[in-house]
C-alpha cells in the first residue's frame, strides 16, 4: 500500500446527500457537534459491552470517554472517542456509502425536505456527513477494538474520499475537522461547551473539552428512584428549570409499553405567567437515550402543561427526528397521551393523599387545569377529577372537588348547580342562592371568568349534569328538603299577579325577553335569569368585555325578569300601577336595573341614577 493510500468515490446517492448538507442545510450547524458526540456515545457503548461479554480486546485499560480539543490558530475541531473504533472495511461501508436499502428515496425525500424547511439537519440520519456542515476538509482516524491496525480516512466531502494505514492509533475514532472560513467559531472553547451543554448534557460518557469534563449532570432519570437522594432531585430540578428553589411536586416514572419511556416531572412552586413574566415557553425536554432532540418540547405535552419542568427520554423515537417530524409523528402523539395521563392520575392521587398541599397546587396552577378543561376534550375526564371550586357548603376559601359535592348530593337531586359573582359574599347575599339554601341543595360558587366556561365545557359530571342557577329553566322542585316547599308568605292574588306581569312586559317590552313569576326567590323581589341555556351571565360579561378590547360595542341579549309576588316591593308595585302608573314605571325600571347589576350585567349608570334621584325624592317627600 502507497504512503497515499487508495481513491474511492463516494456512491452515488452519498454524494447527493453530501451535496444537500454542504449546500442547503445550514440554519442548524451546531447540531454536527451534537451528532458527532452520539456517534462517539454509541461507540463507547458498544465498546462497554464488548469489554464485558469478550476478553482479548485491545486497550482494555484506556477509559471510556469523549475528548474535544480546539485550535483557533489552525481553525480545527478535533473529537476523539475511545470506543469500538472501526476497520478499514468498516470506515469505507461506514463512511462511503448510505447503507441501507431504498437509499435513492432516502436522497430524494431528503432533497424535497431541503426545499420545503433548510432546518431540518438530523431528520434523515444525516449523522457524521453533518460535519461537513462546518468542516471544509474532515479526517477520521480510526483503529478497531479487535487490534488490527488502523487507517485513517479523509474527504473535502466532494466526489471521493481517501483510505490508508496510520500506524501508532490506540482504540477508538479521532475525527479532525478543518473548519470552513465562516465557521471559525466552533474553534472557541465557549461556543463549543454552550453546544455540548445544550444537546449533549446527559451522555453517559465524560466528555472532555481542552481536558475539562464539561457533562457533569447526572442524567437521573435512567436510576432508580430508590437511589436518589431528595437532594439529588432537587439540584437536577434547579439545573433543568434554571431554577433556585425546589419543586411543588415531582413526579419519576418509567413504563415499557406501550412505549419505553423513563422521565422525570416538575411543577415549581411559582406561577410566572400570573406575576406577570408573559406565557411561559414549555419546559419539559424531549431526549432519545439521553441526547437532546427537543427542548422546551411544544410537542411532547398539551400546550396547557407548560408550566411543567423536566425530561422525558424515549428510546423508541428515532434520534434523528426533525422539529417537523415531531409534530405528526405517531409515536410521538403516542408518547404525549401516555405522559400526560400519567401526570393528570399522579395529580389526583397527591390531591387525595394530602388534600391541603393540592389546594395549594390548585391556587396557583388551577388556572392551566382549566384551560386544559376548555381546549382538549381528549382529557377533560381526567381534568374533572382535578378542578375545586367553593361552594355553599365549603370553608370560605377552601375549594372542594366535584366528586365531594356528588358524594353530598341528595337522592332526589339529579344535577350539579353552580352560580357565578365576583366574591363569595356577593353570591351569596344575591337572589339566585335564596331557593337553594331555603331547600338545603348545595351550589357551587364560580368566581373567576373562567370558571362557567370550565364547567359548560364539561357539561356534566359522573353522569350528573351540570347546571348555572341562572337558566330560566331551572327547576328545583323535585330536589332538597321537601317541607321547604310550603310557603305560607302571603303572595298578589292570581289575577293581580297576572295584570302586573302583564303591564311588566309592556313597560320593560325593549329591555326583557319575557316577565314571569319567580318559583325561586324567597326574599328578593325580582332576579334576571338567562333563557339561553348555553350562556351564563358570567360567560355574557367576558364576551361583552372581548368585543369592547376589539372596539366593539357590546351585544345584549334580552333576558327573562322573574318577579317574586310576595314581595312586599312587588306587592307595592301592583297598588302603584294604579296610583301613579308613570312613577311606578320608573320603579320598575329601577327593579330591572338592579336585578341586571346583581347578576353582574351592564347598565347605564347615568340614566340609573337619575332614576334613583327621582325615586328617592319621591320617597322622601320632596
Amino acid at each position: 500500500m502507497s504512503d497515499s493510500g487508495t481513491t474511492h468515490e463516494f456512491q452515488a446517492e452519498t454524494k447527493k446527500l453530501l451535496d444537500i448538507v454542504i449546500n442547503s442545510l445550514y440554519t442548524e450547524r451546531d447540531i454536527f457537534i451534537r451528532e458527532l458526540i452520539s456517534n462517539s456515545s454509541d461507540a463507547l457503548e458498544k465498546m462497554r459491552h464488548e469489554s464485558l461479554t469478550k476478553e482479548d480486546v485491545f486497550d482494555d485499560n484506556v477509559p471510556l470517554e469523549v475528548n474535544i480539543d480546539l485550535d483557533d490558530e489552525k481553525h480545527t475541531m478535533t473529537i476523539t472517542d475511545t470506543g469500538i473504533g472501526m476497520t478499514r472495511a468498516e470506515l469505507e461501508t461506514n463512511l462511503g456509502t448510505i447503507a441501507h436499502s431504498g437509499s435513492g428515496n432516502f436522497v430524494a425525500e431528503l432533497a424535497e425536505a431541503a426545499r420545503k424547511d433548510v432546518s431540518l439537519i438530523g431528520q434523515f440520519g444525516v449523522g457524521f456527513y453533518a460535519a461537513f456542515m462546518a468542516g471544509k476538509k474532515v479526517t477520521v482516524q480510526s483503529r478497531s477494538w479487535d487490534g488490527s491496525e488502523g487507517h485513517e480516512w479523509v474527504s473535502d466531502g466532494g466526489g471521493s474520499f481517501t483510505i490508508k494505514e496510520c500506524p501508532g492509533l490506540h482504540r477508538g475514532t479521532r475525527i479532525i475537522i478543518e473548519l470552513k472560513d465562516d465557521a471559525h467559531d466552533y474553534a472557541k472553547k465557549w461556543k463549543v461547551e454552550n453546544i455540548i451543554k445544550q444537546y449533549s448534557t446527559f451522555v453517559p460518557f465524560p466528555i472532555k473539552l481542552e481536558g475539562e469534563t464539561v457533562n457533569t449532570v447526572q442524567a437521573i432519570w435512567t436510576r432508580s428512584k430508590n437511589e436518589i437522594s431528595d437532594e439529588e432531585y432537587n439540584d437536577f430540578y434547579k439545573f433543568i428549570g434554571n431554577a433556585t428553589d425546589e419543586p411543588h411536586y415531582r413526579l419519576h416514572f418509567s413504563v415499557d409499553a406501550p412505549l419505553a419511556i423513563n422521565a422525570v416531572l416538575f411543577v415549581p412552586k411559582e406561577n410566572f405567567e400570573a406575576m406577570g413574566f408573559g406565557r411561559v415557553e414549555p419546559g419539559v425536554n424531549l431526549y432519545c437515550q439521553r441526547v437532546l432532540i427537543d427542548q422546551h418540547s411544544e410537542n411532547i405535552l398539551p400546550e396547557w402543561l407548560r408550566f411543567l419542568k423536566g425530561v422525558v427520554d424515549s428510546e423508541d423515537l428515532p434520534l434523528n427526528i426533525s422539529r417537523q417530524s415531531l409534530q405528526d409523528n405517531a409515536l410521538v402523539m403516542k408518547l404525549r397521551k401516555v405522559i400526560t395521563k400519567r401526570f393528570l392520575k399522579f395529580l389526583a392521587e397527591e390531591a387525595k393523599r394530602d388534600s391541603d398541599y393540592y389546594l395549594d397546587f390548585w391556587n396557583t396552577f388551577g388556572i392551566y387545569i382549566k384551560e386544559g378543561v376548555t381546549s382538549d376534550y381528549e382529557f377533560q375526564k381526567e381534568l374533572a377529577q382535578l378542578v375545586r371550586f367553593e361552594s355553599s357548603r365549603s370553608e370560605d376559601g377552601k375549594p372542594t372537588s366535584l366528586a365531594e359535592y356528588v358524594e353530598r348530593m341528595g337522592d332526589e337531586q339529579e344535577e350539579i348547580y353552580y352560580i357565578n359573582g365576583p366574591t363569595r359574599a356577593a353570591i351569596e347575599a344575591g337572589p339566585y342562592v335564596e331557593m337553594f339554601n331555603k331547600k338545603g341543595i348545595e351550589i357551587i360558587y364560580t368566581m373567576e371568568p373562567i370558571d362557567d366556561f370550565v364547567l359548560n365545557h364539561l357539561g356534566e359530571f359522573d353522569g350528573k349534569k351540570l347546571v348555572s342557577a341562572d337558566r330560566a329553566d331551572l327547576d328545583l322542585s323535585k330536589s332538597g328538603d321537601a317541607d321547604s316547599d310550603d310557603d305560607s308568605t302571603e303572595k298578589l292574588g292570581e289575577d293581580a299577579g297576572g295584570e302586573l306581569i302583564a303591564w311588566l312586559k309592556e313597560k320593560l317590552e325593549d329591555k326583557v325577553a319575557d316577565v314571569i313569576e319567580s318559583k325561586r326567590l324567597v326574599d328578593s323581589p325580582a332576579m334576571i335569569v338567562n333563557p339561553d341555556g348555553f350562556m351564563t351571565s358570567s360567560m355574557e360579561r367576558i364576551m361583552a368585555a372581548s368585543r369592547m378590547e376589539k372596539g366593539l360595542s357590546p351585544e345584549a341579549s334580552k333576558k327573562n325578569l322573574e318577579i317574586n309576588l310576595a314581595s312586599p316591593l312587588i306587592k307595592q308595585l301592583a297598588e302603584l300601577v294604579k296610583e301613579d302608573e308613570g312613577f311606578a314605571a320608573e320603579v320598575a325600571a329601577q327593579i330591572y336595573d338592579n336585578a341586571m347589576i346583581q347578576a353582574g350585567l351592564v347598565v347605564d349608570p347615568m340614566v340609573m341614577v337619575e332614576r334613583n334621584y327621582k325615586i328617592l325624592t319621591r320617597a322622601v317627600g320632596a
